[in-house]
C-alpha cells in the first residue's frame, strides 16, 4: 500500500481520508485494514472514517448514470451504509477530479446519493429516512431517558438535553450506542438542545466510538426530530462540536418524512503519499 495517494478533508469537523481508486486500484478485501491503519490518530494519518471512490457505469432507474460509487469505512475499519460530512467531502473531490460534474449521483451501501456543488458549500440529498421511534425509555446506569430516533443511512438515537455543553457525551453516549435495545449493531448517539433560535447537537458514533466533532446524519436526525417535536420548521440551522454550521432541510408529511437535505461545508487539508511506516505499526 504504500506509495497510495491520498486526500485528507473535513467536513465540519468530521475528517475523513480520500482515495482515488481509479489509480490506486485497492482490493476490497484490504479496505478495512487500510481504514483502520490510515485513521489511526498519532500512530497514522488519523481520521474519522476512510473514503475510497471508484468509477461506475451502473444506470439507476430513477437518477440516471451513476457517477461513481463509494466504500465508506469507519475508523475502526467497520463499513457504514452512509455519511452525511463524508458525502459531501466525496462530491467535492469528486467533481474537483473529474469524477462528476457539479450535478452528481454516487453509489454507497444506503443507496444512490444526490449531490450539487453550491459554490463554498455542497448539499447532499439524504435518504429516505426509516425506522422512525418516538418516546422510548430506556433505563441505563446514568438514569431513565426517553429517547427518539430515526435512519437517516445509519441508526440513530436522539435525546434532547437542557445544557448541551455540561453533558457527559461520551459517558452518556457509549451507554446508548451499545444499550441491549440496540443490539447487535448498536446505534449512534445524539445529544440536542435548542437554544438562541437555532439547534445544538454533539454525537457519539458508532464506529469511531468516541464523541466526533460533526455527524451528519446524525445532525440530520436531530433536525428531524426537532421537527416532529414542533421544535424549528425546515430548514433547520444547526451548529455542531466543532462551532460550525449546517442547515438540514425536510418536509413532514402525514405520512412521513421527505425531501431531506443537508447542506455544509467541505473543505481539503493535504494531499500526499502514503509511506509504508504508516502502516507498519499494526504489527506491534
Amino acid at each position: 500500500m504504500a506509495g497510495i495517494k491520498i486526500t485528507k478533508m473535513t467536513g465540519t469537523g468530521n475528517d475523513f481520508v480520500l482515495i482515488d481508486n481509479r489509480e490506486a486500484k485497492i482490493p476490497v478485501e484490504v479496505m478495512p485494514l487500510l481504514a483502520e491503519a490510515v485513521c489511526c490518530r498519532r500512530r497514522s494519518v488519523g481520521a474519522d472514517g476512510l473514503i475510497i471512490m471508484s468509477p461506475s457505469d451502473r444506470v439507476d432507474e430513477k437518477y440516471g448514470p451513476v457517477d461513481f460509487k463509494w466504500d465508506f469505512f469507519n475508523a475502526d475499519g467497520s463499513s457504514a451504509e452512509m455519511c452525511g460530512n463524508g458525502g459531501r467531502c466525496a462530491a467535492r473531490f469528486a467533481f474537483d477530479n473529474g469524477l462528476a460534474g457539479k450535478e452528481m449521483v454516487f453509489d454507497s451501501l444506503a443507496g444512490p446519493i444526490r449531490a450539487w456543488i453550491m459554490d463554498q458549500e455542497v448539499k447532499l440529498e439524504m435518504i429516505q429516512p426509516f425506522g422512525v421511534y418516538k418516546d422510548l425509555n430506556l433505563t441505563l446506569e446514568e438514569g431513565e431517558f426517553t429517547l427518539d430516533g430515526v435512519n437517516t443511512g445509519v441508526p440513530h438515537a436522539v435525546l434532547p438535553v437542557e445544557d448541551i455543553e455540561s453533558t457527559d457525551v461520551t459517558l452518556w453516549g457509549r451507554a446508548i450506542r451499545y444499550h441491549k435495545h440496540f443490539a447487535p449493531q448498536g446505534t449512534n448517539a445524539n445529544f440536542a438542545q435548542a437554544k438562541d433560535g437555532a439547534l445544538l447537537v454533539r454525537t457519539y458514533e458508532r464506529g469511531v466510538e468516541d464523541e466526533t466533532l460533526a455527524c451528519g446524519t446524525g445532525v440530520t436526525a436531530s433536525a428531524l426530530v426537532a421537527g416532529w417535536k414542533g421544535w424549528f420548521k425546515s430548514p433547520v440551522k444547526v451548529r455542531v462540536r466543532s462551532g460550525e454550521w449546517l442547515t438540514v432541510y425536510f418536509t413532514l408529511e402525514d405520512d412521513g418524512i421527505a425531501n431531506v437535505f443537508l447542506q455544509g461545508g467541505a473543505s481539503y487539508v493535504f494531499t500526499g503519499l502514503l509511506n509504508q511506516e504508516a502502516f507498519d505499526w499494526l504489527k506491534s
